[in-house]
């Protein structure tokens, strides 16, 4: 069974880390400094390492077409917001459709890692996102690699929503 790290386990670390500055802040000729102290969980608690975690994601468009004498054209429109896009038949019939997604389109991390999301830009000239829930906004363009991180710090499923594309 996995347990919450103890609140106060970050706390103690930092105390000592800061101690540890301190007592390298003297003047004057001075020794080695000394170790920081050693610091304990609280009797019960296991402390577990942050784990890291980098997922690789592309803005691609797939593509499809046909020539009005193989297949017709569709009758019904697709939803607004330039997810999906279906134009109509050239002069010689041939009509396509395609849309933007990103590639995996899903992925998963597990709660209290630590996230990087390297995103590039293959189709498209730029793809604003969001990260529904962490409200993180960034911009992701052709040809640029766009990198995030963040702490998944609660469980859930969070939208990566292209505010450009969002059918």
């Amino acid at each position: 069974m996995r347990r919450a790290l103890h609140p106060a386990v970050p706390l103690l670390a930092s105390l000592a880390l800061a101690l540890a500055a301190i007592g390298c802040a003297q003047p004057g000729p001075q020794a080695a400094p000394p170790a920081p102290p050693q610091v304990q969980p609280p009797a019960g608690l296991q402390v577990k390492p942050v784990r890291e975690r980098t997922v690789y994601i592309a803005a691609v468009e797939p593509k499809g077409g046909a020539n009005v004498t193989q297949e017709p054209y569709p009758d019904k429109p697709l939803p607004g917001g330039g997810g999906y896009l279906l134009k109509k038949p050239d002069d010689k019939g041939r009509w396509e459709v395609s849309t933007y997604r990103w590639d995996p389109g899903t992925i998963v991390v597990n709660q209290g890692e630590r996230v990087t999301l390297e995103f590039i830009g293959i189709n498209g000239d730029e793809h604003p996102f969001t990260i529904e829930g962490y409200w993180i906004k960034e911009t992701v363009r052709r040809g640029h690699i766009t990198r995030i991180t963040f702490d998944a710090d609660k469980p859930g499923i969070f939208k990566i929503i292209c505010r450009s594309h969002s059918p």
